[in-house]
């Protein structure tokens, strides 16, 4: 299972986790899947992780679910089971106190393009094609429209869901499912470099923040600037906060540990 999702450390505060089953173009089989959430499980209760990456070796991010495994085991019992996994892998992604970076190459398609959209930030090389394919096959990309529907436009969301067409990283872009294309050879430095500007800030402002996002964007306003009124009291209650607020006053670089 440890091949299946590899790890580093590219500087303190920074964990890069890596698709790697460039073989089967990263797709989601049930192991990748027990891996990730496994991991993200053990990432959200680690202090010294403040931001984490989420690449993919060889020439695609993720083609979505292994269509070999799933077609061996045609029962409705399976699949119930097999696409309650992959939900509860994405929101884990989207629970993850730390902000997730998603470092696109080549293909991310069906449940691909739904980790894509599940990530809070996405950098893509030029070369990156998006899609929700599984239309293609008679199958609609149920489970995928939740995340691309809350990240880029209905007509644009059913435009991709209805035809299974690709769209260019550009267009991805364009549309709101990816914050930057860069091109394939900065692919890595562009993602690092995103990074490190988050890892500058305070990690208790950004996973309040994080948190606080995701459940004001479900609910309506009211409920909305009532949570977010109680998250930024509560903020600025930290010590981080304080010392911020301060150091403007000042004039002067705050002081964080």
């Amino acid at each position: 299972m440890e091949d299946l999702l590899t790890q580093s450390v590219p500087q303190a505060g920074l964990l890069k986790l890596t698709l790697n089953r460039p073989g089967a173009f990263n797709a989601l089989s049930e192991s990748l899947l027990a891996a990730l959430k496994e991991r993200l499980e053990q990432i959200a209760q680690d202090r010294d992780t403040r931001v984490v990456i989420l690449a993919a070796q060889g020439k695609a991010y993720c083609a979505g679910h292994d269509l070999k495994e799933m077609r061996a085991q045609p029962s409705l019992n399976y699949y119930q089971k097999l696409f309650a996994q992959c939900s509860e892998v994405m929101l884990a992604v989207q629970r993850l106190p730390q902000p997730v970076i998603a470092q696109v190459q080549g293909v991310a398609t069906a449940a691909g393009c739904q980790l894509v959209a599940m990530c809070d930030l996405a950098i893509a090389a030029d070369e990156a094609r998006f899609a929700v394919s599984g239309v293609n096959l008679g199958l609609f990309c149920a489970t995928p429209s939740v995340a691309l529907s809350r990240n880029i436009s209905r007509k644009q969301a059913m435009y991709m869901l209805l035809t299974g067409e690709f769209i260019s990283a550009q267009q991805a872009q364009d549309w709101g499912l990816i914050n930057e294309v860069v091109p394939s050879d900065q692919l890595d430095v562009a993602t690092l470099a995103l990074a490190q500007k988050i890892l500058a800030k305070p990690s208790p402002a950004l996973q309040m923040g994080k948190k606080l996002f995701y459940q004001q964007i479900e609910a309506n306003i009211s409920q909305a600037y009532e949570l977010a009124a109680q998250t930024m009291a509560c903020n600025m209650m930290d010590e981080s906060a304080l010392e911020g607020v301060q150091a403007f006053i000042d004039k002067r670089p705050p002081n964080w540990h």
